[in-house]
């Protein structure tokens, strides 16, 4: 009985992994990790040196030099921004107006139509004059045609008179008909150049309809509507506009300044001066005296002194409070060198201020110091040069060293 059991028991003996065939699978495992792993950062190291050497694309500018004086302030003033041209824009003949085509604020060119007055009457009177000028045209033709056949009769007449047919009654009666309607003949075509000349007055009326802008500008004020009554005079009662539109022309603003006779002797033409608006007053703007008056307020006891802005920019208004500084000779020992570039080649860390330079196809960060703003520019007066390249935009955030090319 129990060598039969013995015969049925499994043998488990066959079921043993052998520690070769163990070993080898554990080694081929840890191969493909490995082999994983190094893929993974192949393509890592690929991408990395792809971005580090891919060209950014970037704009730039030249940092421009500049020298700023230190002169001395002799004489302090204020006054207004005026423009030289600015204009009331007004029609030429009374009218209701019927069409506006501006607004406050917008920008106009010479020559532009700004308004439509009613021309309904102006052009009836053309039409009759395009009709006194075609009977007056009309009347010359049948002269013309008159005068012709007068002139056969004539030549008929003198060579009966010759043959001796013909008395000199005739004669004289046929030479008297030529001359009367040569005659005739001329103050038709006198006739016919006056209506052309009513024609072009009718032609002139209609265009003195449209209202123009007389020079570019920038509308600054809309002074009618549409259905009111306009004028070039003044009219009583206050129920006609005298003006359509303001226009200013903004790039002759400057400044207006009252200053005191006693005083007047420190200013000259051609004297450089520091201007600095009540609405920005820590901007200061270079300007130069352009002329003085040549005459005195006796209720003031001032002369009135006109100032042109070195460089306009649009934040300057007309009618703006402003106020200068005449500046007297320079002092040469505070004179210093520096550079100017745009505001948008610098950018903030907490390590200072810094912008990235451009050479040889590559973009370097500099650290820089900056001294004074103006509207556009920036001073450094350290870390950089005059005619080096600055970078202002990117196509991609800027790294130290990284590759660029210009944008075109």
């Amino acid at each position: 009985m129990n060598d039969d059991k013995r015969q049925i028991l499994p043998d488990l003996s066959a079921l043993r992994i052998d520690h070769a065939t163990r070993t080898a699978s554990k080694a081929s495992r840890l191969k493909l990790i490995l082999a994983g792993g190094a893929l993974v950062c192949i393509a890592a190291a690929v991408a990395v040196v792809g971005s580090l050497t891919k060209k950014n694309v970037v704009e730039i500018t030249k940092a421009r030099a500049y020298t700023h004086t230190e002169a001395t302030p002799v004489l302090n003033a204020s006054g207004y921004v005026t423009p030289r041209r600015r204009a009331t824009v007004a029609a030429k003949i009374t009218g209701r107006v019927q069409e506006m085509f501006v607004e406050e604020g917008m920008q106009v060119t010479e020559g532009q139509v700004l308004a439509l007055l009613d021309s309904s009457d102006a052009r009836e009177r053309l039409r009759a004059a395009e009709a006194d000028l075609e009977v007056a045209q009309a009347a010359v033709a049948d002269i013309e045609v008159n005068l012709a056949d007068a002139r056969r009769t004539l030549a008929r007449v003198r060579q009966l008179h010759r043959d001796g047919v013909a008395s000199n009654e005739a004669r004289d009666k046929a030479v008297a008909a030529v001359d009367s309607l040569e005659a005739r003949l001329r103050l038709a075509k006198e006739q016919v150049e006056a209506a052309q000349k009513r024609r072009d007055v009718a032609v002139q009326d209609v265009e003195n309809c449209v209202v123009r802008a007389p020079f570019a500008g920038i509308v600054v004020s809309k002074d009618a509507q549409v259905g009111e009554m306009v004028s070039p005079i003044s009219a009583g009662g206050g129920f006609t506009r005298t003006g359509i539109a303001t226009i200013v022309d903004m790039a002759s603003l400057e400044i207006e300044v009252d200053v005191n006779e006693s005083f007047i002797a420190k200013v000259a033409i051609g004297q450089k001066v520091d201007a600095a608006l009540d609405a920005y007053p820590e901007w200061h703007i270079p300007a130069t005296v352009r002329t003085i008056i040549p005459t005195a307020d006796r209720q003031k006891a001032t002369v009135k002194v006109r100032i042109t802005f070195d460089q306009l920019d649009p934040k300057i208004l007309p009618d703006m409070g402003v106020k200068v500084t005449f500046l007297g000779t320079a002092n040469n020992t505070g004179n210093r060198s520096s550079v100017l570039v745009k505001r948008e080649a610098l950018h903030e860390a907490d390590d200072g201020t810094y912008v990235f330079v451009f050479q040889d196809g590559i973009v370097s960060r500099r650290n820089v110091t900056v001294g004074e703003a103006f509207a556009q520019d920036i001073e450094i007066v350290a870390g950089l040069s005059a005619g080096e390249q600055v970078v202002i935009s990117a196509a991609q955030p800027l790294r130290d060293g990284q590759r660029a090319v210009l944008k075109h």
